[in-house]
């Protein structure tokens, strides 16, 4: 019998590649998204770790150390889940890779629900390990836009206002696409640069964005950017509290900053333009 070919529908949601017990693609999605779960997991409980003992050090620039140690932990966990599931490690670049076409809808959706889960998980194995006290000090390094601090007539709330936070979330996430996603790409940059230096490269462009955000607004209260929405999940589900104060920040921000991004790569012409 001849092969039926796949409706249009299914071409754009990708449902056969996922689905289809004679297609060896469908397996390699789903332990992608193992990858892509177990990798989101650990860089939540490392990177939420880093920001807690660089808080509670104490030094005069705890930005540029959490800045420097985040771009290292970026960087060896890209290195560690790209050849399963392509390091994306991030709903952000997931979202970016599916406007620009590299991959399916289905296979985002897949991604994206395996790295929040892979973020709560993340956060239960840090509120495991560390101090009650400590968790609520420093709300388990999660994602805040404001905190409640006693002060001289009562508790009192610091922070950023929603609107800076939410711009910063945006261009901050058009610029580490534009920098360093846009090489991770485009397959020629990649070859030419090699791939190590790429996921180098990446990891020191979000280092710097999380010193800029944090040095740009010089705000107690405010964390910096979040530029990973299932970073930011994962503590404010097992946390709570304030950190779903202004929460959708840091999932529309990074969501606007991929639709510029996608935008932008549109504008260029295809011969220049990254190879598919």
């Amino acid at each position: 019998m001849e092969k039926q070919k796949p409706t249009i529908l299914n071409e754009i949601l990708g449902l056969e590649d996922l689905f289809s017990p004679t297609v060896a693609s469908a397996h390699e999605v789903w332990r992608a998204s193992v990858a892509e779960l177990v990798g989101t997991a650990a860089l939540v409980f490392t990177l939420d770790t880093v920001v807690i003992s660089t808080i509670q050090m104490e030094t005069e620039i705890p930005n540029l150390i959490l800045s420097v140690l985040a771009a290292i932990v970026i960087t060896i966990l890209i290195l560690a889940t790209f050849p399963i599931s392509g390091g994306h490690i991030n709903p952000l670049v997931t979202f970016a890779a599916l406007l620009t076409g590299l991959i399916s809808l289905s296979k985002a959706i897949i991604y994206i629900l395996a790295q929040c889960v892979g973020g709560i998980f993340g956060a239960l194995a840090l509120k495991a390990v560390v101090d009650g006290e400590i968790e609520k000090t420093f709300s388990l390094g999660g994602c805040t836009l404001t905190v409640v601090a006693p002060g001289p007539h009562g508790p009192t709330v610091t922070g950023l206002e929603t609107g800076q936070a939410l711009w910063l979330e945006i261009i901050c996430g058009f610029v580490f696409l534009f920098a360093s996603g846009w090489m991770a790409f485009d397959q020629r940059q990649a070859k030419a640069l090699g791939r190590v230096n790429v996921f180098i490269i990446i990891g020191i462009v979000l280092g710097l964005l999380v010193f800029i955000s944090t040095t740009v607004t010089a705000t107690k209260g405010y964390a910096g950017a979040g530029l990973n929405p299932a970073r930011c999940l994962g503590p404010a589900i097992v946390r709570g509290g304030h950190l779903w104060d202004g929460y959708w920040v840091f999932w529309v921000g990074p969501a606007i900053g991929c639709v510029a991004f996608a935008l932008y790569t549109k504008l260029i012409p295809h011969q220049l333009s990254y190879t598919i």
